[in-house]
């Protein structure tokens, strides 16, 4: 998923002068690890009773305007609530990384029992990425911006080290269709081995875990062109794979698996959705399956575990009416329902995507399927997918911007099925 459209913001001198300060305050309030953490990245990760999820809380079309300190102790009562105990986060150049963290450290001072641990994420970019520089993006050399949100994360983990168990070294980072801002494996590498050094030489915990979070080809689990002798060291060097799958976009991309097969041509509409959602399970679990044949192939036996997966439910463009028709409610609710079930029992960790709609990623397009992948929308209604647990009273006494959670469609069944749509293969691509 790329998350993206990125601005001018990112290189403001006033962003390096608040990480600098930022950082040495941060490193003269560091406590060593072993005082404040007890569970690491190796206990948490691939625990079903430790379910994840990715995070950004953005309610506004821009992420100028932050999620505020209470706003995002709201979600984390919700997510608490809804079992979530492990979050993914993208980037840090931004004050949302950092007021979460609080966030979630004022909530454990406020009750014992809270737990929630993050997956701090680094975002990492090519040299004039996004048009920001004066020439064509140079995927070879990094963007000045890295060395900055590289230093950031090193000050949140080591000033967070109860709540801060993984760094994951760019999203994305390394797929080539990633055009405006992808980099070449050695630039990755190159952080992830600063960061392991770092914990060698006991400037951060021994048992945080570092990783990189990309796509399944990125992780060698497709085209050969990413079988590199640089993926090879890396895949040496991270502590775990993070890799993404997502059958919803490759429903119109690379969509055979999508095609209603001729044999269940006379089902009933239902009976074809559902049965199209256990192909994309499978489809899922292909990609998956064919990262772990990759590394074993190079003589890499470390856990794999699911960065990032999911479902959007609008869409006005390839996956919606006119195109794969892919995209509701219902559909989104058997994906969650068929990953949670799989990795749960393969004790494989899903960062599903994502917790809650975020309109800012297709601002200038509010039914673009970027803004719609959420669990739960911005009317603070609780989609299919999370149904059962509004029956079970688990968001009771909660509200999200003041409001409390209901169920979308006012819980009724016919009325969403209505927006359910074949899975559609004929489309012009």
């Amino acid at each position: 998923m790329n998350h993206f459209i990125r601005s001018a913001v990112f290189v403001l001198v006033s962003l390096l002068v608040f990480s600098c300060n930022n950082t040495k305050k941060e490193e003269s309030n560091t406590k060593p690890a072993e005082e404040t953490a007890v569970l690491s990245a190796k206990d948490i990760l691939g625990n079903p009773e430790y379910l994840a999820i990715s995070y950004g809380g953005y309610r506004a079309n821009s992420r100028d305007v932050q999620p505020t300190l209470p706003e995002l102790k709201e979600d984390m009562k919700l997510l608490n609530a809804m079992g979530i105990k492990v979050l993914r986060t993208y980037n840090v150049h931004f004050n949302q990384a950092a007021n979460l963290l609080k966030a979630i450290s004022e909530l454990k001072d406020e009750d014992s029992s809270f737990e929630m641990y993050v997956m701090l994420g680094i975002w990492i970019d090519c040299k004039n990425a996004f048009g920001t520089g004066d020439g064509e993006a140079i995927h070879t050399e990094g963007s000045d911006r890295n060395p900055v949100e590289v230093n950031t994360a090193v000050a949140l983990a080591n000033q967070y080290p109860d709540i801060v168990k993984i760094l994951a070294v760019g999203n994305e980072a390394m797929v080539t269709w990633a055009t405006s801002y992808y980099v070449t494996p050695d630039i990755i590498l190159g952080w992830v081995n600063h960061l392991q050094n770092l914990k060698k030489s006991g400037d951060l915990p021994s048992d945080l875990w570092i990783t990189s979070s990309d796509d399944y080809s990125s992780w060698g689990g497709g085209d050969a062109s990413y079988h590199t002798e640089d993926l090879e060291k890396l895949a040496h060097a991270i502590d775990y794979i993070s890799m993404h799958t997502y059958p919803y976009h490759n429903s119109y991309y690379n969509a055979k698996f999508w095609k209603v097969p001729e044999s269940e041509a006379t089902l009933s509409d239902k009976e074809k959705v559902d049965a199209a959602m256990l192909r994309a399970l499978d489809f899922a679990k292909t990609q998956y399956y064919s990262v772990s044949n990759y590394m074993k192939s190079i003589g890499v036996n470390k856990p794999i575990h699911i960065g990032e997966t999911g479902w959007a439910t609008i869409s006005n463009g390839h996956y919606g009416v006119n195109g794969s028709r892919a995209t509701d409610e219902y559909k989104q609710g058997l994906y969650y329902k068929h990953l949670r079930e799989w990795t749960s029992k393969e004790n494989i960790s899903c960062f599903y995507f994502e917790a809650f709609d975020e309109q800012w990623k297709d601002a200038a397009n509010k039914d673009g399927s970027e803004n719609h992948f959420g669990l739960i929308n911005l009317k603070s209604e609780a989609k299919y997918p999370l149904w059962n647990l509004v029956d079970e009273g688990v968001f009771e006494g909660l509200t999200r911007d003041g409001k409390a959670i209901t169920k979308t469609y006012s819980g009724n069944l016919e009325a969403l099925m209505k927006a359910v749509l074949v899975p559609n293969t004929e489309y012009p691509k």
